[in-house]
């Protein structure tokens, strides 16, 4: 199965000085890739309703720049100092391994691909921009021009093909025993190199989500909780505390960018409070994907099989509201203010990243994980075909029937589960009102109010009544 794993480089001065030519000539020969390519987009193409083809003719058309024909251009580039056009800078493109520019032309087709065409899904992606030095960081280095020289207790050195001397590596974590190493991505973050070393564990075996069959006992269900101090509810009646990392940092943080903002551009003093806002953006991400692992790790050691969480669109969750205009072009409160901090909310949680190394942990384990729709799930009873959490202000829910405390999130996470399991009755609108039209709900009732039981004691008053 392939592995990655992330530790910190320490390359001496002169390899950090090899690196960061490196990075510079790889940033150029994208942007020089990517603005070849909107050249030939903007020239050879025209609208039908603006120009006769007969009484406008169109010039003879170049071929369409792909992956091959730019990768082919690089032993032409290589045969002697290439020159940037705009600042006469002298880049020497044989300084770099061969396998990581051609990485890069595989990087430019893979960004335009996905603007012109779509992924696989058909969703297409913005148009792609040009990389400045601070947003193209990261190299790829194949296998096959890495050698492993020496594995100490706590340290790692490798050799890269056309990078004098041995590059030094900590390892906090050790690797796995008779490994294959198959590629490696050097990254420049805020404080130093890093290392990302993609591996072959044969101890591992290649997990295949099919061959698991979901069914009650093995089953989890999860619920994105955005609700005070509680981060995510699972169906066993159990919830993790959220982390709110941005949240702690955020005065820290706004304090360094105004002190930033103040100062000249190309000054001494900016330069410095930019390297320390980045420091702070990176100390809040790695608390967030802490959290995130720790909290992944924490859901797979309930040793379930399979965990069906809700397939949430992050990015209409997180959007701004929609202006609204009287007939006079004055704009009406729309309700932003109050959705800012709820869109804050969001993207400091991040459920996306969450779920993706939920779906990565549970598979090491031999676990699978699904995406369901979460409709009408936080609304109807687990346990009875009733919708008593139809207001969002409701958190908990007194049945008198069984004379037990309902937790919202936790009921949500049951009906998520059930409809991983097919379970969930079908709900149709009638009046605008959500209707049961067919239920299965009495399969799963008992189960269901077993767990529901098993929350906070009812209070003293209640149960005399």
């Amino acid at each position: 199965m392939l592995l990655n794993y992330q530790y910190r480089a320490q390359p001496n001065t002169n390899q950090k000085l090899e690196l960061n030519s490196w990075l510079r000539i790889c940033q150029y020969w994208y942007n020089k890739q990517l603005g070849d390519r909107f050249d030939w987009w903007e020239k050879n193409r025209n609208n039908i309703n603006s120009c006769s083809i007969i009484s406008c003719p169109l010039p003879q058309l170049r071929d369409n720049p792909d992956f091959y024909s730019q990768k082919k251009q690089l032993p032409t580039i290589k045969e002697d100092l290439f020159i940037v056009g705009h600042s006469g800078e002298l880049l020497d493109f044989t300084r770099v391994p061969s396998q990581t520019l051609q990485d890069v032309s595989k990087r430019v087709d893979l960004a335009f691909s996905r603007f012109i065409k779509g992924d696989s899904n058909g969703n297409r992606s913005g148009k792609p921009r040009f990389k400045s030095a601070a947003r193209y960081r990261t190299m790829r280095i194949e296998g096959q021009a890495i050698t492993v020289e020496r594995v100490e207790k706590d340290w790692l050195f490798l050799s890269f093909s056309k990078l004098d001397g041995w590059v030094k590596v900590c390892l906090h974590r050790p690797l796995p025993n008779a490994f294959v190493l198959k590629n490696a991505l050097l990254t420049k973050k805020a404080d130093g190199w890093y290392i990302t070393i993609c591996l072959e564990d044969p101890n591992v075996p290649v997990f295949t989500p099919e061959e698991i069959t979901p069914t009650w006992d093995n089953t989890l269900g999860l619920d994105a909780v955005l609700h005070e101090d509680d981060y995510l509810a699972t169906s066993e009646n159990t919830k993790h505390q959220a982390l709110k990392s941005f949240r702690k940092s955020e005065k820290r943080l706004a304090s360094v960018s105004n002190r930033k903002s103040a100062k000249k551009k190309g000054s001494k003093a900016r330069r410095k409070l930019a390297k320390r806002e980045a420091r702070e953006h990176q100390r809040i991400a790695r608390a967030r994907i802490d959290h995130a692992f720790k909290t992944a790790h924490a859901v797979v050691r309930t040793n379930k099989k399979v965990f069906i969480h809700e397939d949430l669109n992050l990015k209409a969750l997180s959007k701004r509201n929609k202006a609204k205009q009287d007939e006079d072009g004055k704009y009406l409160p729309n309700g932003q203010s109050r959705k800012s901090g709820l869109n804050k909310s969001w993207n400091d949680a991040a459920f996306g990243q969450f779920f993706t190394i939920l779906e990565y942990i549970a598979s090491i384990a031999g676990a699978r994980t699904i995406a369901v729709k979460p409709a009408y799930t936080s609304q109807l009873l687990a346990y009875r075909d009733e919708f008593n959490f139809s207001d969002c202000n409701i958190r908990e829910y007194w049945d008198e029937k069984e004379l037990l405390w309902v937790d919202r999130d936790v009921n949500a996470a049951i009906n998520l589960k059930r409809v991983g399991l097919g379970l969930f009755p079908t709900i149709k609108r009638r009046k605008g009102n959500p209707v049961v039209a067919g239920s299965t709900t009495n399969s799963t009732s008992k189960e269901v109010l077993v767990v529901l039981k098993r929350q906070k004691p009812t209070p003293t008053c209640l149960q005399a009544v």
